[in-house]
């Protein structure tokens, strides 16, 4: 069967790293938004779906399409400002990964850095005091400024390589 990418993405960070999972895939493999998922996403193995990290959990969007992925294989993606190998990375997906409905598979996860879009850095800055994580701080800004270049060519490079592997399981 011929795969599928799903992806939702904010500020583009994730739509980049769907599609370089796309290119390294069978040619034809479709890569779409969640907003536009295909009446026939059924026929497709495995489902990718990705997602930008939002207060520890898939986007809304996501989290609408999740449930329906019923009797699907599913590798699971996504992008966060934060350092992919943090807990916040891991907790994330396994919050995400938890609105898969028993039927699914999970086959892996994957997670990348993405650039925090501006518009939501300056929001957490009102909300939040400056002692907070959200903060304006030292270390706030420090982690926003890290995740400013990416997703990378590295990043990609990883995101099909995942891609690959995730095929092997099929």
């Amino acid at each position: 069967m011929t795969p599928i990418v799903l992806y939702s993405s904010r500020t583009g960070n994730t739509e980049k790293v769907a599609r370089a999972m796309a290119a390294a895939l069978p040619e034809g493999t479709p890569c779409c938004s969640v907003t536009d998922l295909p009446s026939d996403w059924h026929r497709h193995r495995p489902v990718f779906l990705g997602f930008w990290v939002d207060r520890g959990t898939a986007d809304a969007a996501t989290r609408c399409v999740l449930p329906l992925l019923q009797d699907a294989d599913i590798a699971i993606f996504a992008t966060l400002g934060a350092d992919p190998a943090s807990d916040h990375a891991r907790l994330s997906l396994e919050a995400a990964s938890s609105l898969l409905p028993r039927s699914s598979r999970l086959l892996g996860t994957f997670c990348c850095r993405g650039r925090v879009d501006p518009e939501l850095v300056k929001k957490m800055y009102e909300m939040f005091p400056p002692q907070s994580l959200h903060g304006r701080n030292p270390a706030s800004e420090s982690r926003i400024r890290a995740a400013s270049t990416h997703p990378d060519e590295t990043d990609l490079a990883q995101a099909a390589a995942f891609a690959r592997r995730m095929m092997e399981k099929e």
